[in-house]
């Protein structure tokens, strides 16, 4: 009943004219950078961060929601008719959407993409409302030794998780936790690693180096990518209904995809990405049916299994940040920035002192799952005339609105070029194949991380061994250790880096 109740009250939030409005122009924004190809959620959210200042917090929060599970719905189209992911989490959709574009079926793919991607968004917020309550009670018995053993964990679990080289993510990791250091200490005051620069006393801008690295570092990418690369197929979209025998084949690809996408993003570190290569590569292992087309050839379930995955990741990555205000990737690591922004602290007492916030955010997630089959499936035909214009006439636009919004946080030039000097940090980690979400983790999860260590010591009276010696935070520490023992196992690293390899 009280799960009913809450719901309810979440309704009552969501309905209102406001929050629709945000929540459709988070869907509508998201929707339209999922199509855009080099443009993600984590870079629209940080460029989009400095105008929450002026939204209410629900608004926001609701707006920023919508513009990362909105950005896998629209991935998927560019994905299947460009033969480019609009979106990361949409890489191994490319591989048979594409191939289903190229024989004339390019409308039964984007509807298995739509449709799995709703089916696993409904399913995604209803664990988060189901979910979200007992494990908020379970926050409060943390202490800081438990936070600080938990952010251990999740730092781990985000090199585990991270694609590529473990070296490269556990360096990610450093960089970021050594990012985090620059500013004034919380304890003496004292001003650390800024080097005289007055800017730098209150920190690194956390919005500076997000919108640097992954906004600027992304378009100088994309400018390197040849135009002609580009084949739009404007013409072989008709036909959106899946046959009956799409549907045969499809339905357990989406259950599968949905199962296995809410518990890994759940998992820190996990998310879109991770469930989508995850679940391609359990439909791979799954036998083919007589008269199903191979995989790599334009197969149904290679598109509607890791939509449905990385759509119901994007939805339960809320319920860490949610319930234990630990972020599990970069785009929820924003979303800490956000509520930072508005001033409210995330985990456990946004259930209790905001419930207003943290029940409407979740049923406005229902309401914009809904908005976007609306927006992907009869629109279509918009999102394929946006395709076909010029990234050359588009990233200026971008680099500009990048600009005014980064100065607009505090109305000051050094950040304009904290911003530039991070833009170009950012395309020489793409040039090195360097993934830069496990670096947000690290410059988010490091201040706290020390703080909490810090709190923990001074209770203990300097005593280290309070982080095994209580229970909670010494299980949450095996966990960690046993995560870095598993994957550096030789067999394990290989299955590790075959997962992420999308041939």
């Amino acid at each position: 009943m009280d799960l009913i109740t809450n719901l309810s009250t979440g309704f009552e939030v969501a309905f209102t004219a406001q929050n629709l409005l945000y929540a459709f122009m988070g869907c509508l924004l998201g929707t339209l950078i999922g199509v855009l190809p080099g443009l993600g959620p984590v870079a629209t959210i940080a460029m989009l961060l400095p105008t929450t200042y002026a939204l209410p917090p629900t608004a926001a929060l609701i707006m920023l929601a919508g513009i990362y599970y909105g950005a896998q719905y629209g991935g998927s189209t560019t994905a299947i008719l460009v033969n480019l992911p609009g979106e990361s989490s949409s890489v191994v959709t490319v591989i048979d959407g594409y191939q289903m574009a190229r024989k004339g079926r390019a409308g039964p793919a984007l509807a298995a993409a739509g449709l799995g991607s709703f089916f696993a968004g409904c399913v995604g917020t209803l664990i988060i409302a189901a979910f979200a309550p007992p494990l908020t009670e379970i926050a409060f018995k943390f202490g800081p030794a438990e936070y600080f053993s938990l952010m251990v964990l999740g730092l781990i679990g985000a090199v585990v998780m991270a694609s590529g080289s473990l070296l490269k993510a556990i360096t990610m990791i450093l960089v970021g936790l050594a990012f985090g250091l620059v500013g004034t200490d919380v304890n003496s005051g004292v001003a650390r690693y800024s080097f005289d620069i007055p800017e730098l006393t209150d920190g690194i801008s956390f919005i500076a180096i997000a919108m640097g690295v992954f906004g600027y570092g992304e378009i100088i990418a994309n400018l390197a990518v040849p135009e002609e690369k580009r084949e739009v197929f404007t013409d072989k979209v008709s036909g959106l209904m899946p046959t009956k025998e799409d549907f045969k084949h499809m339905t357990p690809a989406v259950l599968r995809g949905t199962a296995l996408g809410s518990a890994l993003g759940i998992l820190p570190g996990g998310g879109a990405l991770l469930s989508a290569f995850a679940a391609y590569t359990l439909e791979k292992k799954s036998r083919l049916r007589p008269g199903e087309v191979p995989f790599g050839q334009g197969n149904i379930r290679g598109v509607a299994g890791p939509e449905a995955a990385n759509n119901a990741g994007a939805q339960t990555s809320f319920i860490p940040l949610l319930t234990l205000g630990i972020p599990p990737n970069a785009v929820m690591a924003l979303m800490v920035g956000a509520m930072t922004i508005h001033n409210i602290q995330p985990g456990p007492q946004v259930m209790t002192s905001n419930p207003e916030l943290f029940w409407g955010l979740i049923a406005s997630m229902w309401i914009g799952n809904l908005m976007l089959v609306i927006l992907n499936l009869p629109m279509i035909g918009l999102w394929i005339k946006l395709l076909s214009i010029p990234y050359k006439w588009l990233f200026p636009a971008i680099v500009l609105f990048c600009a005014i919004g980064v100065y607009s946080e505090n109305n000051n030039t050094f950040e304009i070029w904290m911003v530039a000097i991070f833009g170009v940090i950012g395309y020489l980690f793409h040039k090195l194949s360097c993934e830069p979400a496990p670096l947000l983790l690290g410059l988010i999860l490091g201040p706290m991380m020390e703080e909490n260590l810090r709190r923990a010591l001074l209770l203990s009276r300097g005593d280290w061994g309070v982080l095994v010696t209580r229970p909670l935070s010494a299980s949450l520490l095996a966990v960690a250790a046993l995560l870095l023992v598993i994957v550096l196992l030789p067999a394990v690293s290989k299955t590790r880096e075959k997962a992420f390899v999308e041939d």
